[in-house]
């Protein structure tokens, strides 16, 4: 026996919102049902695992993530003004052998786009 995974979920003041920003991002839907307390963004049928969920927790987010998604985009200059126009927030942008920026999503949540 193994496990296969499901999604990956992530703590926020307002799921919904976040949910909302993440759906945008991706193309996807909104799960029926979304909350401030929990709501989902639909997986992607073609890849198995890629649920996002959103659960509501009291804290703050404090310190950089131990685990942030990696994006790629052919367009990278114009994927940063649309994600930065649905709320993301330009953190950090390098060019190490691949130029890539670190964003954070409307609740401080760390990724990254690389150009490609």
């Amino acid at each position: 026996m193994s496990i296969a995974p499901f999604g990956v979920t992530i703590d926020a003041h307002d799921a919904a919102a976040v949910a909302s920003f993440w759906a945008g991002a991706l193309g996807r839907s909104v799960a029926d049902g979304a909350s401030e307390t929990q709501a989902a963004v639909e997986a992607d049928p073609g890849i198995p695992g890629s649920r996002l969920g959103f659960r509501q927790v009291p804290e703050d987010k404090k310190v950089k993530n131990r685990m942030h998604f990696d994006f790629v985009n052919p367009d990278f200059d114009a994927e940063l003004e649309r994600l930065t126009g649905l709320g993301a927030t330009k953190l950090a942008e390098a060019n190490p052998g691949f130029r890539y920026a670190t964003l954070a999503d409307p609740e401080g949540n760390e990724f990254d786009v690389i150009a490609g």
